[in-house]
């Protein structure tokens, strides 16, 4: 044999032992077993990739758009609330200025009963009551302790009969919608 075809020959030899699959030692076994033999289905799931678990998959991404949905209703509502708020806070300046409009207006005997006060009158209390649908209430405090978190202190007066800390008196309305305050009360306090 020639040196090329020794090569050649142990070329082969060492590529088939490459290709056998490695023997279980000896050890490894339990005593009375028989040595494992790879079966064609270890083979193949060895070289196939894992087939995914699409129960769990879709699972998930059902929980997700669950989750997703959720959040743009929170954000919505969120939304609306910022909104009405912003909105109510441009319009109370006009609900104020037709409270002193009809405080005006009714100083003077002769405007008291006037169709005109009365349309002032009904156009507040239209605005009153939209602002109610949508929840938002006037705040008048008076005889309740003060809260700064609720109210502005305009002026404490000592009075007597009254408890140090008690609104006495209101000069503006505050107004809320569900817990937040749009605007405070201004008050005068006891003191």
């Amino acid at each position: 044999m020639s040196p090329e075809e020794r090569d050649t020959v142990t070329k082969e030899a060492a590529a088939e032992q490459a290709a056998a699959p490695e023997a279980v030692p000896a050890e490894a076994t339990a005593p009375g077993e028989e040595p494992a033999e790879p079966s064609a289905t270890a083979e193949r799931e060895a070289s196939e990739p894992a087939e995914p678990d699409y129960k769990d998959q879709w699972l998930r991404a059902a929980a997700e758009l669950d989750n997703v949905r959720k959040r743009a209703r929170r954000d919505v509502a969120a939304a609306e609330s910022r909104g009405i708020a912003r909105l109510a806070r441009e319009l109370l300046p006009a609900l104020d200025s037709f409270e002193r409009a009809l405080a005006a207006a009714e100083d003077q005997p002769e405007n008291r009963d006037h169709h005109l006060t009365d349309g002032i009158r009904l156009v507040q209390t239209e605005l009153l009551s939209a602002l109610a649908r949508v929840g938002i209430a006037p705040d008048s405090p008076k005889g309740e302790r003060f809260d700064p978190h609720r109210h502005e202190a305009v002026a404490q007066q000592p009075i007597d009969g009254a408890e140090p800390g008690t609104i006495v008196e209101v000069y503006s309305a505050g107004y809320t919608y569900g817990e937040d305050v749009l605007r405070p009360a201004k008050v005068v306090v006891a003191g």
